[in-house]
């Protein structure tokens, strides 16, 4: 009986360290900035209709990626379907993803809410990517899932 017990402690743990390094290659993947991603900024609040900053008061861990969020409403919302509501692509620059692959800083408040997911862009300089975006978004999507998916690999 006690070998079933070790058997059994085994594999727990062989799945709670898999967990911690797909956590870990999550965490890579994502545009942080000090541990937290989408710049502080609320994730449901863009499903909402207007990014809002969020607060470390209403902080919500989900496999290793840090959410801020302006009010327990919203992070209780978050918590029914986190995978819905974080931003495509790590939070990068969407249009970048889909040009190149390459990871770019974006605007947090530079997005649009599209077949129910979050993208977000770069808009500096004069340079705003989801213009581009915009004019063919079906085939920028396409583009951007081939390159998140060879990069998650």
């Amino acid at each position: 009986m006690k070998l079933h017990h070790i058997i059994v402690a085994l594999i727990c743990l062989h799945f709670t360290g898999v967990a911690q390094v797909d956590d870990a290659a999550r965490k890579r993947n994502f545009n942080l900035d000090m541990g937290v991603a989408l710049k502080e900024f609320d994730p449901i609040s863009y499903f909402h209709g207007k990014p809002a900053r969020g607060s470390s008061k209403f902080e919500y861990d989900y496999k290793g990626v840090i959410y801020y969020f302006a009010n327990e409403a919203n992070r209780e919302e978050f918590k029914t379907a986190p995978a819905k509501f974080e931003p495509a692509y790590g939070g990068w620059c969407a249009e970048t993803i889909a040009e190149t692959g390459e990871r770019v800083k974006i605007d947090p408040t530079c997005y649009i809410v599209s077949g129910g997911r979050l993208y977000l862009f770069y808009n500096f300089k004069s340079d705003n990517r989801k213009l581009k975006w915009q004019k063919d978004e079906k085939k920028a999507k396409a583009a951007a899932d081939k390159h998140w998916v060879a990069r998650m690999h």
